[in-house]
């Protein structure tokens, strides 16, 4: 018994990440709000009242979405502020990592940067709460710097939001660029570091 439970199990699991995997094919060219669920059904090959044993709404199927989008990105947002190493490997760590992950996940990428904003208001709380937890981890980060004597909660926060929001910057400007040439990803990189380093040169004279 506990083995057909067990084959059930995964056939569902399976037949979930099949419903996610095409609403992440399908909207590369719309946006979550104009997505029915009988499309995504269609791309799956299952019939429509099936979608409800996985989802409850296309709503709740793009906060899976974030969470897949987002949720394993933690470790690499900590990394990418971490204390090992002087301020410009630590930027060069960052624009590394967030272009490696573009280039992985170009998909994923593109839909959090459509719907950050977009008209669907649960998964737009669902962002906005994976970013504020990424704000959080990394002011507790930030906080374990020399640098951060004497700084405030408060101040430390606003960093962290900075970081975060340029990390997004970032991560957009790769996206534009993953189909031009290797100049211009060169140049998107140049960039990418130039501001990163704009904001840590503020961050040493904050206090002064």
């Amino acid at each position: 018994m506990s083995h057909t439970l067990g084959i059930r199990q995964a056939q569902k699991q399976k037949t979930r990440q099949a419903l996610l995997d095409a609403a992440l094919g399908l909207l590369e060219e719309q946006s979550l709000s104009s997505l029915g669920l009988r499309e995504v059904t269609r791309a799956v090959g299952i019939a429509p009242t099936a979608f409800y044993r996985h989802f409850r709404s296309t709503a709740d199927l793009g906060v899976a979405l974030v969470d897949e989008a987002l949720g394993s990105l933690h470790p690499m947002v900590r990394t990418t502020v971490s204390t090992a190493g002087d301020s410009d490997q630590r930027i060069t760590r960052a624009v590394e990592l967030i272009a490696g992950h573009v280039a992985a996940h170009p998909a994923h990428v593109r839909f959090i940067a459509r719907e950050r904003h977009g008209g669907v208001q649960p998964v737009r709380e669902a962002i906005q709460a994976q970013l504020a937890r990424f704000a959080e981890e990394v002011r507790t980060e930030l906080a374990k710097d020399q640098e951060a004597v004497g700084w405030s909660d408060d101040d430390l926060q606003m960093l962290a939001h900075l970081y975060v929001d340029q990390m997004l910057i970032t991560a957009s400007l790769f996206l534009e660029a993953l189909e031009a040439s290797d100049e211009e990803r060169e140049r998107v990189a140049q960039v990418a570091t130039r501001q990163l380093r704009l904001i840590s040169i503020g961050r040493l004279h904050w206090l002064d």
